[in-house]
């Protein structure tokens, strides 16, 4: 039975900034359809692979695939078989949410771009904001959007570089689902975080970024394996602040 390639493949990955060494020779594969995370702490080269992957940048050395195409030798192949949402909304503040995906639409050149719009509004719970200026949206809202925006076309491979950073817990929660439904969709994804949570919730694979490599990857069950093993003690749990928050939350009235 044969394997399947990988949707991004990366061996070998160098980049430099004058004498910072930023990657120092990084290497992993996500499967299609499948969600990825890379874990690392601020100025742990997890943008740089996001940005050398989506062709912005090029690496001092290694190589990289994404869809079966080379980002060096490929660029363009590779660019019209991704989408790219970096840290902060890149959506419009003065033009409506159904404006913004209409705009984006028209630019890829997509069939029916007022169709597109109404069906993403609809599958991201934005049907009701459609026709509200941006500047008007809440931080979580503005998330769905950029993400609703990066589906237009169906790229098979989406980046999500620190999707929730900012979001209030509600928000991050909306966008989990979001991205989980994607995978389910066989979209594949990698997504950078801080956040161990996220991770924890939403990949399939995880792979941690330190100091330039990639120290360990793997599932959660592999990752877990790394420490000593579980006791089992009688322990009285206490709601966690994120839990008592959302319970109250939806307590109050809307």
């Amino acid at each position: 039975m044969s394997t399947a390639p990988p949707a991004v493949h990366v061996s070998g990955l160098h980049k430099s900034y004058g004498k910072l060494e930023v990657l120092k020779g990084v290497d992993f594969s996500v499967a299609a359809g499948s969600i990825f995370a890379l874990l690392g702490s601020n100025g742990a080269g997890k943008t740089t692979v996001v940005r050398i992957l989506s062709t912005l940048l090029k690496p001092d050395s290694g190589t990289a695939g994404v869809a079966g195409f080379d980002v060096l030798a490929q660029p363009e192949r590779v660019r019209a078989s991704i989408s790219l949402t970096g840290q902060f909304a890149a959506v419009d503040a003065i033009l409506t949410g159904r404006e913004n995906l209409v705009m984006v639409a028209r630019l890829r050149q997509v069939k029916n771009p007022g169709q597109v719009a109404d069906d993403l509004l609809r599958r991201f719970g934005l049907t009701d904001a459609a026709g509200r200026r941006v500047a008007t949206y809440s931080g979580g809202m503005r998330r769905r959007l950029d993400i609703a925006m990066s589906l237009i076309g169906d790229p098979p491979v989406i980046f999500l570089d620190e999707p929730t950073t900012g979001l209030d817990p509600e928000g991050r929660i909306e966008v989990w689902k979001e991205i989980q439904g994607l995978a389910d969709s066989g979209t594949t994804v990698l997504l950078t975080t801080q956040y161990l949570e996220e991770a924890e919730k939403l990949a399939d694979r995880i792979a941690i970024l330190h100091q330039g490599t990639i120290i360990v990857s793997g599932t959660l069950a592999d990752l877990r394996k790394l420490l000593p093993a579980a006791k089992a003690e009688l322990v009285e749990r206490q709601p966690t602040l994120e839990e008592i928050f959302l319970a109250v939350v939806k307590k109050e009235p809307s």
